[in-house]
Protein backbone atom coordinates (compact mmCIF):
# COMPACT_ATOMS: atom_id res chain seq x y z
CA UNK A 1 0.00 0.00 0.00
CA UNK A 2 1.42 3.40 -1.24
CA UNK A 3 2.50 5.63 1.85
CA UNK A 4 0.47 8.82 1.08
CA UNK A 5 -2.67 6.88 -0.43
CA UNK A 6 -4.44 7.55 3.50
CA UNK A 7 -5.41 10.64 5.01
CA UNK A 8 -6.62 11.84 7.93
CA UNK A 9 -10.16 10.61 8.38
CA UNK A 10 -10.18 7.48 6.31
CA UNK A 11 -12.07 4.54 7.00
CA UNK A 12 -9.18 1.51 5.76
CA UNK A 13 -9.86 -2.11 6.30
CA UNK A 14 -6.75 -3.69 8.18
CA UNK A 15 -5.57 -7.05 7.59
CA UNK A 16 -6.40 -8.56 11.28
CA UNK A 17 -10.09 -7.94 12.65
CA UNK A 18 -10.68 -6.60 16.14
CA UNK A 19 -11.84 -8.89 18.68
CA UNK A 20 -15.34 -7.42 18.32
CA UNK A 21 -15.47 -8.49 14.64
CA UNK A 22 -15.57 -5.31 13.04
CA UNK A 23 -13.05 -4.90 10.41
CA UNK A 24 -13.24 -1.07 9.74
CA UNK A 25 -11.25 1.62 11.17
CA UNK A 26 -10.73 5.20 11.02
CA UNK A 27 -7.79 7.50 10.91
CA UNK A 28 -8.20 9.72 13.88
CA UNK A 29 -4.38 10.78 14.38
CA UNK A 30 -1.06 10.54 12.05
CA UNK A 31 2.01 11.31 12.74
CA UNK A 32 5.55 9.26 13.29
CA UNK A 33 2.52 6.69 14.72
CA UNK A 34 -1.21 6.57 13.37
CA UNK A 35 -3.94 6.25 15.88
CA UNK A 36 -7.07 4.28 14.60
CA UNK A 37 -10.80 3.62 15.94
CA UNK A 38 -12.96 0.51 15.64
CA UNK A 39 -15.96 1.22 13.95
CA UNK A 40 -17.86 -1.35 15.35
CA UNK A 41 -16.73 -0.70 19.39
CA UNK A 42 -14.50 2.69 19.15
CA UNK A 43 -11.85 1.34 20.96
CA UNK A 44 -8.69 3.39 19.90
CA UNK A 45 -5.15 1.47 18.71
CA UNK A 46 -1.60 3.80 18.14
CA UNK A 47 0.44 1.45 15.49
CA UNK A 48 4.00 2.79 14.56
CA UNK A 49 3.28 4.05 10.93
CA UNK A 50 5.67 1.06 9.50
CA UNK A 51 3.34 -1.64 11.28
CA UNK A 52 0.33 0.58 9.59
CA UNK A 53 1.61 -0.01 6.20
CA UNK A 54 2.20 -3.57 6.40
CA UNK A 55 -1.25 -4.24 7.82
CA UNK A 56 -3.24 -2.24 5.94
CA UNK A 57 -5.34 -4.32 3.14
CA UNK A 58 -7.56 -1.46 1.40
CA UNK A 59 -8.96 2.69 1.87
CA UNK A 60 -12.79 1.66 2.13
CA UNK A 61 -13.90 5.04 1.68
CA UNK A 62 -11.78 8.00 1.39
CA UNK A 63 -12.47 11.25 3.31
CA UNK A 64 -14.68 14.15 1.74
CA UNK A 65 -13.23 17.38 1.24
Amino acid sequence: MDQQSYELNDLVEMKKEHPCGSNEWKIIRMGMDIRIKCQGCQHSVLIPRKKFNKNIKKIIKKEEK
